[in-house]
């Protein structure tokens, strides 16, 4: 039997609505670009405006992710006036529970859709495009050929961890140990196995129930922080994997043999289809302080759900004063993510004003 639809309240849109979008998808993770028709945030800084929206025009996020216009699984970047003069472009990332201080698979989306609109000018061989993200700037390197786009490499904020080896009580588990990494967003990591899971064999529907049941275990009882703005400092969700973050690359110079899977599982209980790029981002940072990746030596990481491949490898090595738990610095890394985005289409949505699902909603 189908559950009551989550729906949101009886709203008033503007007579004559229209918002455009462009849609693409990034190993097979959906990205919604919000051209026009959206609200424009006040406030100074990314942060305020991400704010703003939040506290003043999050019907209009509900209207563009939540059914019937889009689906439980809906991803969007919602384009602002940037207020960085280094950067091209700036985003908010929306999904199903709220907003996202970082989102990879967005920024290698958004590096082909800048140069290929135009907002910034193609250079041959690559092309340059630094996007703000609510984290921070992210510079994006797109390739270009005769003016065509193709993939995209971006490089991180710095990332780190957060904590290793934190226990917490999962209900029905029991306990069970995970590591906390940023990479532009807080993930809890763990392998599949010490759920009592098979990452390449479990349902969606129990990996996600159960990913969700450690991200809420790990925010009952630790407290994040960020060094640079309270606003960055939550547990975005659960990265459940095939254990590689414990297995030393077996290759410097081929990414292909030492590669590793995983699914992320964020906001209320969203399952990315991508191999995640923050998330591949928090595990390169984590794999660093654990010795099992160094400088330089990339590695193919694969989403659990598509099969697709992002790779990923630090670059840098770089100190976070008063990063860590208790407040102390520590050593984390620039990491560099690469992949592929595609369009799939462009959009006009509009709102009847005698649509009682107006305001969207979502089947749980």
């Amino acid at each position: 039997m189908a559950e009551t639809p989550s729906t949101s309240p009886p709203l008033s849109f503007p007579p004559g609505l229209r918002i455009t979008t462009t849609e693409m998808h990034t190993g097979g993770e959906p990205l919604r670009i919000v051209e026009s028709g959206f609200p424009q945030p006040e406030g100074a800084t990314i942060l305020e405006k991400r704010a703003w929206l939040r506290a003043h025009a999050d019907a209009y996020r509900k209207l563009l992710i939540f059914e019937p216009r889009g689906h439980y699984d809906m991803y969007g970047a919602v384009l602002v006036p940037t207020d960085l003069p280094e950067a091209d472009l700036a985003a908010i990332f929306i999904h199903n529970e709220g907003y996202s201080t970082m989102c990879g698979h967005a920024v290698i989306a958004l590096g082909r859709y800048a140069v290929d609109r135009g907002l910034v000018a193609a250079v041959s061989p690559e092309t340059r495009v630094v996007i703000q993200c609510p984290c921070g700037p992210v510079p994006a390197y797109v390739t270009c050929k005769d003016n065509v786009t193709s993939d995209v490499r971006f490089t991180s904020v710095p990332s780190y961890v957060f904590a290793a080896d934190v226990e917490v009580e999962v209900p029905g588990v029991g306990e069970v140990r995970v590591d906390i990494t940023y990479g532009g967003a807080f993930y809890a990591v763990l392998p599949a196995s010490r759920l009592g899971l098979d990452l390449a064999a479990c349902q969606w529907s129990v990996l996600a129930d159960q990913a969700f049941a450690v991200t809420k275990a790990v925010q009952a009882k630790v407290k994040i922080h960020h060094p640079d703005h309270p606003d960055l400092a939550f547990l975005y969700g659960t990265i459940v994997t095939d254990g590689g973050d414990h297995v030393t690359c077996a290759s410097s110079s081929d990414p292909s043999t030492s590669s590793t899977s995983s699914v992320c599982v964020f906001a209320d209980k969203q399952v990315d289809r991508s191999p995640c790029g923050s998330g591949t981002t928090a595990r390169v940072a984590l794999q660093y302080s654990r010795g099992v990746l160094s400088l330089g030596q990339k590695r193919h990481f694969r989403s659990g759900v598509t099969g697709t491949l992002f790779t990923g490898c630090a670059v840098q090595e770089v100190k976070i004063a008063g990063a860590g738990m208790d407040g102390n610095d520590v050593i984390g890394v620039r990491a560099e993510v690469s992949g592929n985005a595609y369009y799939t289409g462009t959009s006009i949505f509009m709102v009847e004003s005698s649509d009682p699902l107006a305001g969207g909603f979502l089947p749980r």
